[in-house]
């Protein structure tokens, strides 16, 4: 049988074989106990991630992309002006969906590998009355991690809602709800969760609740939270059949991170970034990102000369380990590495090693053992 391969996209992230188990279990109908009880859990436990004590926690069969539309159509009225920060390829598909449903969306983009500076956020607040600050916390084609707690602030002080999509970010970098003053954090279960794909979900402050509840209505059926909420409060209730495995398992990967510690597993995955860069850095690569905003989530590293995309890719694989490839403007120039989730440093070690080895077989000459070297002086400490 062909080993698995070591999957290190910006996600889906490798999943552990207790979640797996989850998975694989018998399903159970999608209002019995058994059922009833993951899904509260579940819920309770994506508060504590988030650190939200209020508010209103949802978890639907759906990907990033309907928690998205979740968050948008829920907390916006039609016409609301809302202001989309965008620090790539995602934030630029957060106005799409935006528009899609009517809203009036200004876009302002950082350069690729940037972030947009909070002062250009109270800049543009200052000359219009938007009521919808919205921002991509780690955006998945640039690496660049966003600085939410200073936009978060800045949309308070004008009076407007935020709203987050940490879909590459929640659980596995910092996102404080109440004390930063996030009003909707979009994600999805199969980045830093650790579990398979196919879960929208979202967590809601009383200010989006109210919002909600004070719109006559929403442009959406299957979208809309308060068709949900009964479901969320007494998951014996039916609304639309859920998937019923995805949710028992994803109820499992928020066990592992409150296990690991909420605290802990940010640090671990800010002390493996730093890792998998040092290697990176050891073998000739370097990265897209500016230093100033490096995601503890992926890295977007840009090839040495000579080296082909589509070669290097496929002869890692060869070796066991999956990356992606650029998007958009980034095609053929870079690779994007995942580092979240459930990694371990063995994975992490294989991984560079791999790298290496690629390297070389490619024509490159780097010095034997020096990714995994300068990763241990990383992680040694």
């Amino acid at each position: 049988m062909a080993r698995d391969k070591l999957l290190l996209i910006p996600g889906p992230s490798p999943v552990l074989p207790r979640i797996l188990d989850r998975l694989a279990a018998p399903t159970v109908s999608h209002v019995s106990p058994v059922m009833a009880a993951d899904l509260k859990e579940a819920l309770a436990n994506l508060k504590r991630i988030v650190f939200c004590e209020h508010g209103e926690a949802f978890v639907v069969a759906g990907a990033g992309t309907l928690s998205m539309e979740m968050a948008l159509v829920n907390a916006a009225a039609p016409g609301d002006r809302v202001l989309v920060l965008s620090q790539g390829y995602f934030g630029d598909r957060m106005a799409a969906v935006g528009r899609a449903f009517g809203l009036n969306v200004e876009l302002i983009q950082s350069p690729w590998g940037k972030v947009v500076p909070p002062s250009d956020v109270a800049a543009a607040l200052g000359k219009a009355d938007y009521k919808i600050v919205a921002a991509t916390h780690v955006d998945t084609a640039t690496g660049s991690c966003a600085p939410i707690e200073a936009y978060a602030a800045v949309a308070r002080r004008a009076g407007a809602l935020t709203i987050v999509d940490g879909v590459c970010a929640t659980g596995g970098v910092a996102e404080r709800m109440d004390a930063w003053g996030i009003d909707v954090i979009l994600t999805a279960a199969q980045k830093c969760f650790g579990a398979p794909p196919g879960l929208a979900i979202l967590v809601l402050s009383e200010r989006a609740m109210d919002k909600r509840k004070g719109l006559p209505s929403v442009p959406a059926y299957y979208a809309d939270v308060l068709r949900w909420l009964p479901v969320m409060n007494d998951p014996a209730k039916y609304f639309s059949t859920p998937c019923v495995n995805e949710i028992r398992a994803f109820a499992e990967a928020t066990r592992i991170i409150l296990e690991e510690g909420v605290e802990a597993r940010f640090r671990r995955h800010a002390l493996f970034a730093r890792a998998v860069r040092a290697g990176l850095s050891a073998l000739g690569f370097s990265f897209l990102t500016d230093p100033s905003c490096l995601a503890d989530t992926l890295s977007v590293v840009i090839y040495p000369a000579g080296v082909e995309d589509g070669a290097f890719r496929a002869r890692l694989s060869e070796k066991g380990v999956i990356v992606a490839g650029g998007l958009a403007q980034t095609a053929g120039r870079v690779f994007r590495m995942g580092h979240m989730g459930n990694l371990t440093r063995e994975q992490l070690e294989f991984a560079l090693g791999a790298l290496e080895e690629t390297l070389a077989d490619l024509g490159a000459r780097p010095a034997s053992g020096a990714a995994v070297a300068a990763a241990r002086t990383v992680l040694e400490v």
